[in-house]
């Protein structure tokens, strides 16, 4: 089955797998499958799955350096990002350290937090959906570690390289800053921040990305830290002998060489969402300016119903829903959006002010 056509044109990606289900919304999963050259690559892989991969993943950290431009001494990998901020709690915290971030954030740092035997401290967003830098920056003072996400999960919204800059500025130097860029891929150029110089003048920022998101690998679990040679080594040193898989590898090497396609996906999902958010626009739903792979939708405070769950309830999609009414949607193909379109125009229609 082909994908329908995005309102950027016709659609020339790969056929959507009947194993992968188009009204999955809720992980923030790439809705195509793995580049053709990376299946190909992983697919040939299979003949050497009775050997054991590298001691310790040096060429992987090597070949991710070269591609970024910073020294592998600079580089960290791991089982996804989220393996990666394991390790980088394993490697700065102790037992009773707090850990400070907003709310709602990324799932996986509370949970990660607890792992760590970590206190927590949350700093609401505000409502547009942005980080409160002041606040957080307060919040980092006497924490150990805080996390700040670039875009932000759940509400896809970007921070300013200048606002990011002041606030860094006024973490305490012994507190670690987890800069989460999950989603970096899917932002415009002009908007990501040169790593190499950002960890050279702040030596305590770790920036944690992935394979998951723009590549369409979460399923093989590739992550990486990138920071100052002292974090780095110190999350090295949490490596799991052979832990990285033979196809971490293969699968990078073929992702790095196959850029102009990825850039293709990119837009397609980029142009996808924003044609959601037009549509959403339209009737009268507020989204914030997302700028990854899903939309969110705010708590609805304006008396036009109840929280998100109950209009996504009877749809058939799974969306991710938060306990305080809101929710977030993965943006996928064209037939996951429009029944999107259709489960939240008929929640509208329902709602007692839309009558």
């Amino acid at each position: 089955m082909q994908p329908n056509p995005s309102p950027a044109g016709p659609c020339t990606c790969d056929a959507l797998p009947d194993a992968v289900d188009p009204f999955a919304l809720s992980l923030n999963e790439n809705p195509f499958p793995p580049l053709p050259s990376v299946r190909s690559a992983l697919i040939r892989s299979i003949h050497a799955m009775n050997r054991y991969p590298e001691f310790l993943p040096e060429r992987l950290r090597g070949v991710i350096a070269d591609h970024i431009g910073v020294p592998a001494d600079r580089v960290a990998p791991g089982a996804g990002a989220t393996g990666v901020v394991l390790q980088a709690l394993r490697a700065v915290t102790a037992p009773g350290d707090t850990m400070a971030m907003a709310t709602p954030t990324f799932d996986g740092y509370p949970i990660l937090a607890r792992m760590a035997r970590l206190k927590t401290r949350t700093v609401p967003l505000d409502e547009h959906g942005h980080h409160d830098l002041d606040g957080l920056a307060r919040a980092a003072a006497d924490a150990r570690v805080v996390v700040l996400c670039r875009p932000h999960n759940p509400t896809g919204t970007l921070e300013s390289a200048a606002a990011v800059s002041a606030f860094l500025r006024r973490v305490p130097r012994d507190t670690v800053v987890l800069l989460d860029e999950a989603y970096i891929e899917f932002t415009a150029p002009e908007h990501r921040i040169a790593v190499s110089a950002l960890v050279a003048r702040f030596p305590n920022v770790i920036v944690v990305r992935t394979f998951s998101k723009a590549y369409g690998l979460a399923g093989l679990r590739i992550g990486y830290a990138v920071a100052s040679p002292e974090l780095a080594d110190a999350l090295w040193s949490h490596q799991l002998p052979f832990g990285a898989a033979i196809t971490s590898l293969i699968a990078v090497v073929a992702s790095y060489g196959a850029e102009s396609e990825l850039l293709q996906r990119v837009r397609l999902i980029n142009a996808e969402r924003c044609y959601l958010r037009m549509r959403l626009s339209a009737m009268g739903i507020y989204t914030t300016d997302a700028h990854a792979n899903f939309m969110y939708l705010p708590p609805r405070g304006d008396g036009r119903g109840g929280p998100w769950h109950e209009v996504f309830a009877d749809s058939g999609l799974q969306v991710r829903c938060y306990p305080d009414g809101g929710a977030r949607v993965t943006v996928g193909h064209r037939a996951s959006t429009l029944a999107v379109l259709s489960a939240l125009g008929k929640g509208h229609a329902r709602a007692p002010s839309a009558v």
